[in-house]
């Protein structure tokens, strides 16, 4: 889909690495951009470790951190604090269609990377830039990081148990959808870059992102004027809609509309339930919520929980049980849709992968270069600059460029 497409990724940590996976996975050439020595610093983010070599030390080894979020990119272990490195990297911008960066505003501007000295080279290219609080506004020279902008944006009020304190979700899901942000914004930047043969430059930030997802929460605050409390599993607008304890282990139970609630206590033997003027409409089981609750608990942790989904499943009624990862990648659906995958790579092997869960006309869509080692394709991306054997390795000498093991 993106073939011809080349991407110049100067991101690091996750919400960038997640945008420019993806669009490596939709076919883009990727080419990330890390520090001599140490690189994005996702690769020391563990244990865990897939070990590189055979002995216990540290080099050879890389973070899964690391793995889930690069695969598909080719790797430039490059200095661009020095002159000689800002001239490649000026070179690689006049040859790209994207560039995307995640330094704190004005950063780049230093070293004479920012949109407007590398527009002026390419104005075709698209830039675009993700930091925690945006390029203006009175945070923009603010450092971000996911759990604190799931703090500050509202998110963590929301989660967690509703006599509890204040809980972030389990993955970084502020950079993750601002990752996802940045890569429909650039899909649909070069969508009208066909049209007007002109880039444009990109502002998301985590803090921007995390707001607008806010979502139906958001809205109720802004409609009704009310800050929404933690509901725990529950849903704030729908009931009963969240999770059970059964006989032996607990049940998501989504029942989204009214008809859904009749069939569930058909299948719960719970005539009187059905027939309760307090739970007639989801309106009426929201306002009623604690009693709903509390009726149906000890209905749930009668029976066991796959006597609960082969119950619910017949009548029509959503629900699932609360599965760990063993569970999840041990599940016959992840098996059947490829959703655990690998790849191979020359240092590492075998590299384990969660599949990009798009499928187009029925074929998964999935880069073919595992996470690469740092530095591992700098030869090759200084041999289609015109560089030749002796100008690539008195780079590499001098540091401006960082050597491959790969």
């Amino acid at each position: 889909m993106l073939s011809g497409i080349r991407v110049l990724d100067l991101s690091r940590i996750l919400a960038g690495p997640w945008c420019t996976q993806l669009l490596a996975d939709y076919g883009a050439d990727v080419l990330k951009i890390e520090k001599p020595g140490s690189g994005d610093d996702t690769r020391r983010w563990g244990p865990p470790f897939l070990r590189g070599g055979q002995s216990p030390a540290v080099d050879g080894d890389v973070a899964a951190y690391f793995l889930c979020c690069n695969r598909g990119k080719r790797s430039l272990a490059l200095d661009f604090t020095q002159a000689e490195g800002q001239q490649i990297l000026r070179r690689l911008a006049e040859a790209s269609d994207v560039l995307v960066e995640n330094y704190l505003p004005g950063t780049l501007q230093k070293y004479g990377l920012d949109y407007a000295s590398l527009a002026a080279l390419n104005p075709r290219l698209i830039y675009c830039s993700i930091s925690g609080f945006g390029q203006d506004g009175p945070n923009a020279a603010r450092a971000g990081y996911d759990a604190m902008i799931q703090a500050e944006a509202g998110l963590m009020s929301l989660t967690g148990e509703a006599a509890g304190g204040p809980m972030k979700v389990g993955v970084a899901v502020s950079d993750l959808m601002c990752g996802m942000y940045a890569a429909s914004a650039i899909l649909a930047t070069l969508h009208e870059r066909s049209r007007t043969q002109r880039g444009a430059q990109l502002d998301l930030a985590l803090f921007d992102c995390q707001v607008g997802w806010l979502a139906n929460q958001g809205m109720n605050y802004r409609v009704g004027g009310t800050v929404p409390p933690r509901h725990g599993t529950a849903h704030p607008n729908i009931a009963p809609y969240q999770v059970f304890a059964t006989a032996d282990g607990h049940l998501m139970l989504a029942v989204g509309n009214d008809e859904q609630f009749r069939r569930f206590c058909a299948a719960a033997d719970a005539g009187a339930l059905a027939a309760d003027a307090r739970f007639g409409s989801n309106a009426q089981r929201v306002a009623n919520r604690v009693q709903l609750v509390s009726a149906m608990t000890p209905l749930l942790a009668a029976r066991s929980t796959q006597d609960w989904l082969q119950q619910l499943g017949e009548a029509g009624v959503p629900a699932g049980p609360v599965n760990d990862l063993a569970a999840v990648f041990a599940h016959s659906q992840v098996e059947a849709r490829g959703l655990a995958a690998s790849l191979t790579h020359p240092l590492w092997g075998e590299v384990p992968q969660i599949a990009n869960p798009l499928r187009r006309d029925g074929k998964p869509q999935l880069a073919p270069l595992a996470p690469p080692d740092l530095g591992e394709h700098g030869e090759a991306v200084l041999a289609e600059l015109g560089l030749d054997a002796q100008q690539r390795a008195d780079l590499v000498a001098r540091g401006i460029v960082g050597g491959g093991r790969g």
